[in-house]
């Protein structure tokens, strides 16, 4: 019988996969009754679409798109639901909802030695997320932003430096973007290591370790549609036995970084407790450091040996050069960008500047302060709007629905669906922001009234959501409101072709390209 069945296969296998393929798209189509939620046909067959969407670079611009076409509920997988209504949010992002992150984010993680290293931000196992995150979480407060501030202030100084040597005094055109992701790749550095990498010092990509990061979220973006990929190519296991066994390397440039300055730190605290030195020996803040976030993660190792060891402390460090590097920098772009287009916007921002140094507001000096910057209303207006207009996040933040189903917005949806929300999305909301959605308009967040405004800011994804959200977000944020001033104050920013849009290559996160610029001297602060 079996025999019987071989055979007539072999004789008619164009017609058997035929049958086949039609079965298995069959299958997707009407997978959990999701056929019923409108989006593309071919999204709702194979998620290959969804690959080649996101591979096209401006995902967010189909996103967009489809719900104004379709509403508030859109399918844009076999799988998966995207949602616009920001009721949404609390649903699939809420604390103790349940929603695990989908196999998106592995796809996302390091590797040293053939070994994954799967960090807050890539691991979609909330008990190890949980344990890992408690490890840690005292070194991200809002209240240890202020150990951190110096390191910043050192690496804002030499960037102002910088740009004046190699961009101001030589009328030369620089490319922000990149000149930007060097600063925040280079404060990250400072605060975890307490050593830049140097790429300030240099004006250069130091290692290729910023082109490489650009490729890899080129990768991470579209594979991470159909994850199975990245275990038959990045992750594959003849190429995790040659890097494991030193035969080829596959290690990331940023882990090899982070190694070296662990190695250091080690030998370092070794060679004061060698010397009798009783504060070495009694934690790992060795020397004359200024309790950067690896002694911390060291002092974290001390208290939890038995599940915070090496190869976690070097997962924390790499993730801090990965998420926070990039996020930050386009952040930093987007408000520039938007103040250079909006020369309304940037007159009134340098007005608030100029007169917060006259009446004492912020005092005469290289950088502005963490607390300085938090007495400037409009500054505070207009990197809102950079973030709700140009979120980092340009995918949808994708959950996986508690396996026994789950009503979002009066839909019940069944457990095991991918559904999650763009912020490209949530941000663009009229009932939410005002109809003016496409416009940079600072103005919108000092006009509302506290219930709205609380509102507004309940809607903000660009640092993520709910138990998951950005680990970071508040190193990312003193960066930013301090280096926007300080910088502002010291240079005069022009486009090079006022009438060029940037370009824009949504890889994960939507980085900016061909944001060229030029920087005249405005004035020149007095250090202090």
């Amino acid at each position: 019988m079996i025999e019987e069945i071989l055979s007539t296969l072999l004789r008619h296998w164009p017609t058997a996969i035929l049958i086949l393929t039609i079965a298995y798209l069959a299958k997707n189509r009407y997978h959990n009754g999701l056929q019923k939620y409108p989006g593309p046909v071919l999204a709702s067959l194979t998620d290959w679409w969804r690959f080649f969407d996101v591979l096209g670079r401006r995902p967010d611009i189909t996103h967009i798109d489809l719900h104004r076409k379709h509403g508030d509920i859109i399918r844009y997988g076999p799988n998966a639901l995207s949602f616009a209504n920001p009721h949404a949010l609390k649903t699939i992002y809420g604390l103790n909802k349940g929603f695990i992150k989908s196999d998106f984010y592995p796809v996302q993680q390091a590797m040293s030695k053939g070994e994954r290293l799967p960090s807050l931000f890539s691991t979609t196992d909330e008990q190890y997320h949980a344990e890992l995150r408690r490890c840690v979480n005292s070194a991200f407060s809002m209240s240890s932003l202020v150990q951190y501030e110096p390191s910043v202030d050192i690496t804002t100084a030499k960037y102002l430096e910088q740009t004046e040597a190699l961009f101001a005094s030589k009328n030369k055109v620089c490319d922000f973007a990149e000149w930007l992701q060097y600063y925040a790749f280079d404060v990250i550095g400072e605060i975890t290591y307490s050593k830049r990498h140097g790429f300030i010092d240099s004006g250069k990509d130091v290692d290729g370790m910023v082109g490489y990061l650009g490729k890899l979220f080129s990768y991470v973006a579209p594979v991470g549609q159909l994850p199975l990929l990245d275990r038959l190519l990045l992750k594959n296991p003849i190429l995790r036995f040659l890097d494991k066994h030193n035969i080829m390397s596959f290690t990331f440039p940023v882990v090899t970084f982070a190694k070296a300055r662990m190695a250091e730190r080690l030998s370092e605290i070794e060679h004061e407790k060698s010397k009798g030195n009783t504060a070495a020996a009694n934690g790992p803040i060795a020397g004359n450091r200024r309790g950067d976030l690896l002694s911390m993660f060291l002092k974290a190792k001390e208290e939890r040996p038995d599940f915070f060891h090496d190869g976690r402390v070097l997962t924390m460090a790499v993730s801090m050069a990965f998420a926070g590097s990039e996020t930050t920098a386009i952040s930093l772009a987007a408000v520039f960008y938007f103040l250079c287009k909006n020369p309304r916007a940037y007159a009134k921002l340098m007005e608030e500047l100029d007169q917060a140094i006259e009446n004492g507001t912020i005092e005469d000096r290289v950088t502005t302060t963490w607390a300085e910057s938090q007495k400037l209303p409009y500054l505070d207006a207009c990197i809102k709007e950079a973030f709700r207009l140009h979120p980092a996040p340009g995918l949808v933040i994708e959950r996986v629905v508690p396996k026994q189903g789950v009503e979002i917005c009066g839909e019940m949806i069944p457990g095991g669906t991918i559904v999650g929300c763009n912020a490209w999305v949530i941000h663009r909301r009229a009932e939410i922001y005002g109809d003016d959605v496409e416009a940079y308009r600072p103005e919108r967040w000092l006009e509302a009234n506290p219930e709205a405004r609380k509102k507004m800011e309940g809607c903000m994804l660009q640092f993520g959501m709910g138990a998951r959200t950005c680990i970071g977000r508040n190193i990312s944020l003193l960066e930013i409101y301090k280096l926007i001033p300080s910088f502002l104050r010291r240079f005069q920013v022009q486009l090079a072709d006022p009438t060029k849009e940037w370009k824009l290559h949504n890889a994960w996160f939507v980085k900016q390209l061909d944001f060229n610029t030029t920087f005249q001297p405005r004035r020149t602060a007095t250090a202090k």
